[in-house]
């Protein structure tokens, strides 16, 4: 990083400590948080560019999108603990939906108008858009049993601690799959084109700036998201679409950041990884943590999402694995995912 970025990382940074910590008005504390997550996710970004050269675009983009994730599931875990499940859940939403269609389509809009066509691994895609079914079967079927009151509320939390037992157990079985058993089927092909920089840091010194940028980002993230409940207030927002859009999009600018750096580059692989792979993390694993989170408090948080945000989910991975299965992109299918979140980001804010 040059010194100009990094000194503005470090200003932005204390900047939005001092505003937090003498409790400046809500507004200027989001300005100046907001401004900071840019600068962060920039730096986590280079980070997790360094780490994938050393090992791999997979695995690296695991990384960036474990590590982003953890920022929003210690928030969550907080959340869970006052009882705000509802805005527990609009967050799961706004994240899922975030990856497949902000994250995922701005990456490949970026990168498509540098490289006309983009390719990666089509069998990895494969993969990814079955996982994604089964997250939106796993997140339907508990909604339908509720609802049309075949279940009753106990067994409807019984249901979810049974379905985030099975999603946590087929998430590690895909790690071992994807990661170990079947890693040079899903292993990247070199892209024509593709920029081959040397690393700007040392193995170890990226993996320690890796975990350092992640610090960062969660205390960034939640200064800024705890200015959210009062612009709610003030500018009159729903609930819903802070929980989904505002919420999600600040938790995961890190992963946004990483992924469209990483296809401008021709690296389209690993910005998939990092977009595809947040979101099933955030499905498979992170939203059953926080089931079992909520059991453990005493509370047993439902995995019953509302039907706005089952068809807000579903609509995601069903576009998203359409563009990708084929395991080649272009600037205009970019486009039509940002146009869907477009289109759910008006209709969620309209609530």
């Amino acid at each position: 990083m040059s010194k100009v970025r990094t000194s503005l990382l470090i200003i932005t940074f204390l900047l939005s400590a001092v505003s937090h910590y003498l409790h400046f008005d809500p507004l200027i504390q989001f300005v100046l948080s907001a401004i900071a997550v840019v600068f962060v996710a920039g730096f986590l970004g280079k980070a997790t560019e360094n780490v994938a050269h050393y090992a791999g675009e997979r695995l690296g983009g695991f990384l960036n999108a474990t590590f982003g994730n953890a920022a929003e599931l210690i928030i969550a875990i907080f959340l869970v603990k006052e009882g705000l499940y509802d805005m527990v859940k609009a967050s799961l939403t706004g994240s899922i939906i975030g990856n497949l269609l902000l994250v995922l389509g701005l990456s490949i809009f970026l990168g498509g108008t540098k490289f006309k066509v983009q390719n990666f691994n089509q069998s990895l895609a494969g993969m990814n858009g079955s996982l994604m079914i089964v997250a939106v079967i796993a997140l339907f079927v508990p909604a339908v049993f509720f609802n049309t009151h075949t279940i009753t509320v106990p067994q409807t939390e019984t249901l979810s601690l049974i379905v985030a037992g099975i999603l946590i157990v087929a998430y590690i079985a895909w790690i071992i799959f994807s990661m170990i058993t079947h890693k040079d089927i899903l292993a990247e092909n070199v892209a024509e084109g593709e920029t081959h920089e040397e690393p700007a840091w040392s193995k170890k010194k990226s993996i320690a700036y890796l975990v350092f940028a992640t610090v960062m980002v969660a205390f960034v993230s939640e200064w800024l998201v705890g200015t959210l409940e009062t612009l709610t207030v003030r500018f009159g927002l729903s609930e819903v679409f802070v929980g989904a859009f505002l919420v999600a999009i600040v938790g995961n600018a890190a992963e946004h950041s990483a992924a469209v750096l990483l296809a401008m580059k021709n690296k389209i692989g690993a910005a998939v990884e990092i977009a595809v792979g947040s979101s099933l993390q955030i499905a498979l694993f992170v939203a059953p943590v926080l089931v079992f989170t909520s059991f453990f408090f005493g509370n047993t948080m439902d995995i019953v999402f509302t039907t706005i945000e089952l068809v807000a989910i579903g609509v995601a991975v069903f576009i998203s694995k359409s563009i990708i299965q084929d395991g080649s992109t272009n600037w205009y299918e970019g486009l039509l995912l940002m146009a869907v979140y477009a289109i759910l980001g008006v209709s969620f804010f309209l609530i």
